[in-house]
């Protein structure tokens, strides 16, 4: 299996204006992703997996805010860039139209809504909002096995939707945000 990372904003699909009336320097998240599009042109596929490492291990296990550009600049250098990758990517207007063209595809192509979206066969397939999981599998086998039954039900092209409540997941932002239970 491989990953192809792509993009997708939260922070687009939550506004409800002209896009044109939309400043990415005020948006949840956009800094960050437009560091992730820098990141890819820089690092390549495997660059971009680093930094979204990197990033979501200073928002959830480290509680860092995803808008605060110290956070950014270290979730850069943790994947082995330099900080200044962040200023040469807010100071470049095409990351921000990257981040646009890519997510609108991403929605227009896949009927998808959220993250995190899987398309198979190489980004040719159909694709899936989800697997939305509260914590990673215990095991190799267990995650292998979770893998093939979301495989499965994304290459269904009619399969839309399973939900429940969900546990609390075990992530220290998540506890200082809302307490151990939820």
């Amino acid at each position: 299996m491989s990953v192809t990372w792509g993009l997708f904003s939260l922070a687009i699909v939550n506004w409800d204006k002209p896009m044109e009336e939309f400043d990415p320097d005020r948006g949840v998240g956009v800094a960050s992703l437009r560091t992730a599009v820098k990141a890819r042109e820089v690092g390549g596929n495997d660059g971009i997996g680093a930094y979204y490492q990197a990033i979501g291990h200073r928002v959830f296990d480290l509680v860092e805010s995803v808008n605060e550009i110290d956070t950014i600049k270290a979730a850069a250098v943790d994947a082995g860039f330099d900080a200044s990758l962040v200023d040469e990517a807010l100071a470049d207007d095409s990351t921000w139209e990257t981040l646009k063209s890519e997510h609108t595809i991403l929605c227009d192509e896949t009927r998808s809504f959220g993250v995190p979206t899987i398309r198979l066969e190489g980004g040719r397939g159909p694709a899936l909002f989800g697997p939305v999981i509260s914590n990673p599998p215990e095991s190799t086998e267990e995650a292998v096995e979770l893998w093939r039954h979301t495989r499965w039900l994304t290459a269904y092209d009619n399969f839309a939707e399973l939900k429940r409540d969900r546990l609390p997941p075990d992530l220290e932002a998540y506890k200082q945000r809302y307490g151990d239970g939820g």
